[in-house]
């Protein structure tokens, strides 16, 4: 299995961190439980064990929350500012940008509808942009421009620059992966 490794490392990092066994912790809208005596992860919005990708996800921020979280900057980054993102974003384009640029570019005004499903905002940025909370204090910034006779229309997501200080670059890929897949 490809994350056993980090998956191990994770739990034991969170171990050393906490003599607490149980947390609780908030992604995109849905709770997840964390068992550190069973190593277990479940949503509480199916019951179901969290996949091998999200399970690390999940203990990487729980432990850096654990540590304390950076402060939000309130400063917007891309994805290629951030430490390997140049040379890692076709494969973030293509991932993320991609799949909610097919689902929202002909129709931008549905990401906020994003609104109401999220701990989101609308914020004055591009034609439609809105800031969804992935992790609490973890904003995510959705802009859209809309097409028109001359340009395609375009999606964009930027990183609140605290990101860098949370997350690595592919803990960052994985989890707006899964946000593009959740919205």
């Amino acid at each position: 299995m490809p994350y056993d490794t980090a998956i191990e490392k994770s739990w034991q990092e969170l171990e050393k961190l906490s003599g607490e066994t149980n947390f609780s912790v908030y992604f995109m809208n849905d709770e997840y439980t964390v068992d550190t005596k069973a190593r277990e992860i479940l949503s509480l919005s199916c019951n179901v064990r969290t996949k091998d990708y999200l399970t690390i996800l999940l203990l990487h921020y729980l432990a850096r929350s654990i540590k304390g979280l950076a402060k939000i900057s309130e400063e917007w980054i891309s994805f290629k500012l951030l430490p390997g993102g140049d040379g890692y974003y076709p494969t973030f384009k293509k991932r993320v940008i991609d799949k909610i640029l097919r689902k929202y570019g002909q129709h931008p005004e549905a990401l906020l509808e994003l609104i109401e499903r999220f701990n989101a905002k609308r914020t004055q940025i591009a034609d439609i942009s809105v800031v969804i909370e992935a992790f609490k204090g973890v904003p995510v910034l959705l802009t859209a421009w809309k097409g028109d006779d001359e340009f395609s229309p375009e999606i964009n997501v930027h990183f609140d620059k605290s990101i860098c200080d949370i997350f690595c670059t592919e803990d960052i890929v994985v989890m707006s992966e899964a946000i593009a897949g959740r919205i």
